[in-house]
């Protein structure tokens, strides 16, 4: 518990974590508030007060059909981190297990897994996307699915150095040598070397998630029709952005801040978690 209190002061000092910080608590806090109240019902609509500008009663506004924006916007806020947290999980689950193969002592197993991935990495996510809709359909579960395996991917290639060298170090060749299995060499040696790299990918793969989901539900093959997210929000006012720019601003703030608080929470949790960087670490140990 003490390091975990040393992490999070660490961030908490930097301006830059206090911003993250911040922005991703209050980013929790709606989605949960939004879970048992908005301040209008999502299916509340006023045909006759259609792209209103902000009042007392639709503080962000209304959308074309006259439903209130702020209630999209909340109710989105849940389906967003959804998304990020099953994405984070699926790609962290997915490229872990792609850096295994790609140190495992097994020479053909880790000659595989390398041409692999290199293969695999340049096919882009639009494309995954699009092919798992066809059979399946739009819905949260494509961009969770498409996005999982194409971060995934990244995440193995960029943190397989760091994996590799720490599974040439002489402490692993003394563990391997004192009959220790490759799962618990990779999970009590390896890994923990890579997890610098490995949160900030992470991160950055929660912050591309909601940017892939606003690109896709406005192509069509993201979260289904009548489904709250902030991607929903864009895609239904984007058309209308030179007469009712209003409509537009406000889920297009909420990513970017949203995705900026990612990145740069990303960066902050690296060098508070990594002691060369974090002397408070050291002292706590």
């Amino acid at each position: 518990m003490s390091t975990a209190r040393v992490v999070m002061r660490s961030i908490w000092r930097k301006a830059s974590g206090k911003y993250a910080l911040t922005v991703l608590g209050l980013w929790v806090l709606v989605s949960l508030v939004s879970l048992v109240w908005t301040p209008h019902t999502l299916l509340e609509t006023d045909g006759f007060h259609a792209w209103a500008s902000p009042s007392a009663a639709h503080p962000l506004g209304t959308d074309g059909v006259g439903a209130d924006v702020l209630s999209w916007l909340m109710a989105g806020s849940r389906t967003n981190l959804a998304i990020a947290l099953l994405t984070v999980a699926v790609s962290g689950i997915f490229g872990l297990a792609l850096v295994a193969a790609m140190v495992s002592r097994n020479t053909v197993l880790r000659s595989t897994s390398v041409v692999v991935v290199d293969a695999l990495i340049s096919i882009p996510t639009v494309l995954i996307a699009l092919m798992l809709s066809v059979p399946f359909g739009a819905s949260a579960a494509v961009i969770v699915a498409a996005c999982g395996f194409a971060y995934g991917l990244n995440l193995a290639r960029i943190a397989r150095p760091a994996a590799v060298l720490a599974a040439r170090s002489q402490y692993v060749e003394s563990a391997v040598w004192f009959g220790a299995s490759g799962m618990r060499v990779f999970v009590r040696h390896i890994m923990p070397n890579a997890m610098p790299v490995l949160l900030v990918q992470l991160s950055m793969s929660a912050g591309t998630s909601i940017l892939a989901e606003a690109g896709l539900t406005y192509l069509g093959v993201g979260v289904g029709a009548g489904v709250p997210s902030w991607g929903h929000s864009l895609a239904t006012s984007v058309k209308f952005i030179s007469i009712y720019p209003l409509t537009v601003l406000w889920p297009g703030l909420v990513v970017t801040m949203t995705v900026i608080a990612l990145h740069l929470f990303g960066d902050a949790l690296r060098d508070a978690i990594d002691p060369l960087t974090n002397p408070e670490l050291r002292e706590a140990a």
